[in-house]
């Protein structure tokens, strides 16, 4: 009765951690294709080609339900694989439609035309594929009118974060938020659309300034994902144990993961 998670590289992990918390009894087994992160300044038929890779092997644990933990991928590749790819017996579900309906105040499934919301001015940090995507306009646009965003692409905050730079990163935050705010002086709302983002939700914050309620993926997937499998307990796959697989070096990804979530971590090779 596993659950898939998939990401590039280590970002998920934040996901992975809250739904875990939020799930307690299902098993979730975790793929991070670290030998190719980052996915954020590859183009969208190598995306594409990576993320089908990552979710059939997925399938081979006995996931029939796969969560995108990674916006590069839910932007540029799960539209493409939904309407082609995913045979009718299996699930993968992305990470921007729930941060969407946190953001605009609406039900999962609440599919009456889009409103006026209460947010105007909305920030979009994310990779620069995802920002090249506009995946996250194209989705608001189904929800909510009136609504302008400004998107930054942050490049080299995946790669400090991967790479246990928390110094640079916190830089890099910083910068990126400065550009953003030139173009946008008085955000109302601000997404950390890449699911490494929220480790420096803090230094985003502080660089925007208390007034701007910032939006953060982790719990607000998990209690999509609780919802879901409520409504569809059918798509808890036959999967029966929790693990965590790489395409990476596995001592390597593993010390970096602990040291991620301050807690053990264990990879082996996918």
């Amino acid at each position: 009765m596993a659950v898939g998670v998939f990401d590039s590289g280590l970002g998920g992990l934040t996901v992975l951690d809250a739904v875990t918390r939020r799930l307690p009894d299902v098993p979730f087994v975790y793929f991070g294709d670290n030998a190719h992160a980052p996915y954020g300044v590859r183009d969208a038929d190598d995306v594409y080609r990576l993320t089908t890779q990552a979710v059939s092997r997925l399938w081979d644990e006995g996931c029939d339900l796969v969560i995108l933990a990674c916006n590069t991928a839910s932007a540029a590749a799960l539209r493409r694989m939904q309407e082609s790819w995913i045979p009718r017996d299996k699930r993968v579900l992305g990470v921007f439609v729930p941060l969407i309906e946190a953001l605009t105040e609406r039900n999962w499934g609440d599919n009456s035309p889009p409103r006026e919301v209460a947010v105007k001015n909305v920030a979009l940090f994310a990779t620069p594929s995802t920002v090249a995507s506009r995946a996250f306009q194209r989705e608001l646009a189904f929800r909510a009118i009136g609504v302008d965003v400004e998107a930054q692409a942050c490049g080299g905050v995946v790669d400090a974060i991967e790479d246990g730079d928390f110094i640079l990163a916190e830089a890099l935050v910083r910068s990126h938020v400065d550009a953003l705010t030139r173009k946008m002086p008085a955000p109302d709302a601000a997404i950390l659309g890449c699911t490494h983002y929220p480790l420096m939700q803090d230094t985003f914050q502080a660089a925007l300034g208390p007034d701007v309620k910032v939006f953060s993926q982790a719990s607000i997937v998990a209690e999509s994902l609780a919802d879901y499998l409520t409504r569809h307990p059918e798509m808890i796959g036959s999967g029966t144990v929790s693990k965590f697989l790489t395409t990476g070096n596995p001592a390597r990804v593993s010390s970096r993961a602990t040291q991620f979530l301050k807690q053990q971590i264990t990879f082996e090779s996918a």
